[in-house]
């Protein structure tokens, strides 16, 4: 084992394990942001309630992702120093705004939402956690502006061996920042949608605090509407701008290795013979490529043979094909898994809307599994993205190879993997355990629900509880 693959190990890793968490805090927050509007515009005690339920479970995973951040930053500087040099003073500016602005204003807010709910007005309480979340989604924006230029490079000019950044307008409105943080903001939405109608549909199966979760739930339906069809339609759009700027990512994620006739078919599945650089076999819808490509019924798209004559013409010499499997079935399961969520938070509407939700059993055994698949999704849109960009860290400008630090062991590497690898067994452990004690404790804590005949709701009333 080379330090190139210990160093990209370890970067796969740890970004991979960091981003379980932060979509999950961009959706949870959001979703509490909307818990308490409607508490204080409806001023039923029980929107309170869900807010400080859901509030303490973000609260938990926040405080956890900061840790894995910390880590994960640690590794990128230690490890890829050739990249840091090359990137730096483009770099520089957004992560320092996401540093300085976004996430001050998301630690800022949220001491003021944990300790202001007896000290401040209710609307001032309330723009507090609007603020945390409007912070969770600037800090995305500026990481995303940062990796965008990793996929398509604007807003500079190659000087002195490395990126110098000469349009900070360029970077920030970057075609491929405006498909890809919509999308990922979406997935964000979907993924705290998820989280809180898995776990409520636990509940309710056991019966407990029924009422309160059957609430959740449908608050949470209605999020995993918007953030399961929002995803899917800027899928759609950062589809179309790949095969303008990244046609080798596309083509490698089609499994599309010599040019498509007019109109293009998609490929379901196929199976991918790298060595010979072709698919023996293949199931395939007709049209359905050249409308994901050009949004209509005709079009061709450019193989990866073709590409990679033009790549060695443009570059050199080399090898531009990305790992092809890799990315052909990352975006499969990732769509796979998405079309799933947009089918039962489709079924769950529908549920709601018929009064059946809390008595349809299959349907919420079925949604508590279904909690982990935003974060599959998440985790294979990712893969896709950052592996079939290979052989480039900056695409066209830098590869991978000529990123990492020259000076670190591969011992060192190793035992440093070892290390973060422990320390992100204990965090998932503790996280799991809080978690699973948060959830018991239910959102009464040690108060006991009165049983009553009827559902107070149905007539606008508040949970009745006694010592």
């Amino acid at each position: 084992m080379d330090t190139l693959f210990l160093a990209r190990f370890q970067f796969a890793s740890t970004t991979i394990f960091h981003f379980l968490f932060v979509p999950l805090s961009i959706g949870l927050v959001f979703m509490v942001a909307l818990m308490q509007t409607l508490y204080v515009v409806k001023g039923k005690d029980v929107y309170k309630r869900m807010s400080k339920f859901w509030g303490h479970l973000f609260l938990i995973n926040f405080a956890v992702g900061v840790v894995t951040g910390i880590i994960q930053e640690f590794q990128f500087g230690m490890n890829w120093s050739d990249y840091s040099r090359f990137v730096g003073d483009v770099f520089g500016a957004p992560l320092a705004i996401e540093a300085l602005l976004a996430f001050f204003m998301e630690s800022t807010f949220i001491g003021l939402w944990i300790f202001g709910w007896d000290r401040l007005g209710k609307k001032l309480h309330l723009a507090c956690i609007w603020l945390v979340s409007i912070g969770t989604i600037l800090s995305s924006f500026w990481i995303l502006a940062a990796n965008s230029f990793m996929q398509h490079p604007v807003g500079f000019e190659f000087k002195n061996g490395r990126a110098e950044m000469n349009d900070f307008w360029a970077l920030i409105t970057n075609g491929q920042l405006l498909v890809e943080f919509p999308h990922v903001i979406f997935g964000a939405f979907a993924t705290g949608a998820f989280f809180v109608a898995g776990i409520s549909a636990y509940k309710m199966l056991k019966k407990e605090d029924t009422n309160f979760f059957k609430r959740s739930f449908q608050v949470a339906l209605v999020l995993a509407i918007i953030g399961g069809f929002g995803t899917a339609f800027s899928g759609h759009s950062q589809a179309q701008y790949l095969v303008k700027t990244q046609p080798m990512k596309m083509a490698a994620t089609e499994g599309v290795w010599k040019d498509t006739a007019d109109p293009a078919p998609w490929t379901v599945i196929a199976g991918i013979d790298v060595d010979n650089r072709k698919n023996t076999w293949s199931i395939e819808i007709p049209y359905a490529l050249s409308f994901l490509s050009y949004s209509t019924l005709s079009g061709s798209v450019e193989g990866m043979n073709t590409l990679q004559a033009q790549y060695e013409q443009q570059y050199g010499p080399g090898d531009y094909i990305p790992p092809v499997r890799t990315s052909f079935w990352s975006f499969r399961i990732m769509v796979a898994a998405g079309m799933l969520m947009i089918l039962f938070a489709l079924i769950g509407v529908v549920l709601a809307w018929r009064k059946k939700l809390e008595n349809a059993k299959w349907y919420l055994r079925l949604m508590v599994p279904m909690l982990f698949f935003p974060f599959l999704a998440n985790s294979m849109g990712w893969i896709m993205t950052e592996i079939g960009r290979q052989p480039w860290v900056v695409f066209g400008y830098q590869k991978t190879a000529d990123a990492v630090s020259p000076n670190v062991s591969a011992g060192s590497l190793l035992f440093s993997i070892i290390a973060f690898s422990t320390i992100y067994s204990i965090l998932l452990i503790v996280l799991v355990y809080l978690f699973i004690r948060e959830i018991k404790k239910g959102p009464y804590g040690e108060k006991k629900q009165e049983k009553v005949s009827v559902d107070p709701f149905d007539k606008g009333g508040d949970e009745i509880v006694t010592e």
